[in-house]
């Protein structure tokens, strides 16, 4: 809740309505009545009254340079402080939304930045894992083919060498069956 700011201060004005209620009141006539008959009235004596009076509209100047106008501008500093320390965390409390909103959007930067980083080098590393997965199959197809020429070369060598001594076992076993040479 706002409170206006208004200076506080007791004019010359305030005072005189003041003086002129005062004088209005104690010169009314008021009657009081007692019980059983006696009968008090009260009635202001102008002699007792006029000097009181006159003490009392002497001391307003005094009391109020001495009492009000210090209290009055006491009172204002206090606002004036309240509003500016107010003001103050207003602000404080602005700028720290401000940064705030930097710090939670910088993150969010750092974030996707940092995503984006990540699928970068997955994407890298998937590549890099194709190239060599296509460069050892390749090279396993290049040495199964090698080692299967190797293997078909030494089957015809022992296929080669199996004839040869199968005709050389197979002409042995004729001249002993047969007992000459062949």
């Amino acid at each position: 809740m706002k409170r206006d700011q208004t200076p506080r201060r007791a004019g010359p004005i305030a005072v005189c309505c003041a003086i002129a209620w005062t004088g209005a009141l104690l010169l009314t006539p008021v009657a009081a009545f007692a019980e059983e008959g006696h009968g008090l009235v009260l009635l202001p004596e102008i002699g007792r009254i006029a000097p009181l009076i006159l003490l009392f509209v002497v001391l307003i100047p005094f009391s109020n340079g001495l009492v009000l106008k210090p209290l009055l501008r006491v009172l204002d500093e206090r606002d004036s402080r309240i509003g500016g320390t107010r003001a103050k965390a207003d602000r404080l409390e602005r700028e720290a939304a401000e940064i705030l909103a930097r710090y939670e959007r910088a993150v969010r930067e750092t974030r996707d930045e940092s995503e984006r980083a990540r699928r970068t080098l997955l994407t890298e590393v998937r590549s890099e894992a194709q190239r060599e997965i296509a460069s050892a199959r390749s090279d396993a197809e290049t040495r199964l083919t090698g080692a299967r020429g190797e293997i078909g070369a030494s089957l015809e060598a022992a296929r080669g060498s199996l004839r040869g001594q199968a005709q050389d076992l197979a002409r042995q076993a004729a001249s002993q069956v047969l007992g000459r040479a062949l």
